[in-house]
């Protein structure tokens, strides 16, 4: 089947979610590009998220944070991958709004927690008890996702071929996605 996007498919939601692996997959589906604004942004800055936030802090990280998202979304439609924390912002909730369309990811605290343990790559929750922190971040910013125009919610027992499966359809059937399939 061949789709069209009429804006960009934007993929929020908490670290772990699945947004990157998701994300990519939906685009090779749609046929089209695949972005993740993290990475815009260690392209950029030529350093690491990790190196950013220890560098320069969260606030500094946040603001350019922001002006990647809007020259990514500016650009031709495509599947993006946000950080967890961009949606947090009501800039980067308009921008989303205004040239694209937000999908929530939407996954429990111990699915989130299964995927991300082991992982060093996350400086928020490079910290004392990280499971506490990941806790305290769902509770803060589930509310803030939940204003996504799209939520799909993550099952422990699905793959990421299962769920990306699950996404495409919700984007197809749901009318301002931006989603359309091709005839031909």
């Amino acid at each position: 089947m061949r789709y069209q996007l009429s804006k960009t498919i934007t993929f929020v939601g908490m670290m772990g979610a699945g947004k990157t692996s998701i994300g990519k997959l939906v685009g090779q589906n749609f046929g089209v590009n695949f972005l993740d604004s993290d990475h815009e942004i260690e392209k950029a800055a030529n350093m690491s998220v990790t190196e950013i936030f220890a560098r320069d802090g969260e606030p500094f990280f946040r603001a350019k944070e922001s002006q990647v998202l809007e020259r990514l979304l500016q650009s031709e439609p495509c599947i993006l991958s946000t950080g967890g924390g961009a949606y947090i912002s009501d800039v980067n909730r308009a921008m989303i709004s205004e040239y694209g369309v937000a999908v929530w990811l939407k996954a429990d605290i111990d699915l989130l927690w299964a995927r991300i343990r082991r992982k060093k790559t996350r400086p928020l929750l490079s910290v004392e008890n990280p499971y506490q922190t990941l806790s305290d971040l769902y509770k803060k910013r589930s509310p803030i996702y939940a204003k996504a125009e799209i939520i799909v919610e993550s099952e422990q027992n699905l793959g990421v071929e299962e769920m990306v499966e699950k996404v495409i359809k919700i984007l197809v059937t749901t009318p301002g996605s931006g989603v359309k399939i091709k005839a031909g």
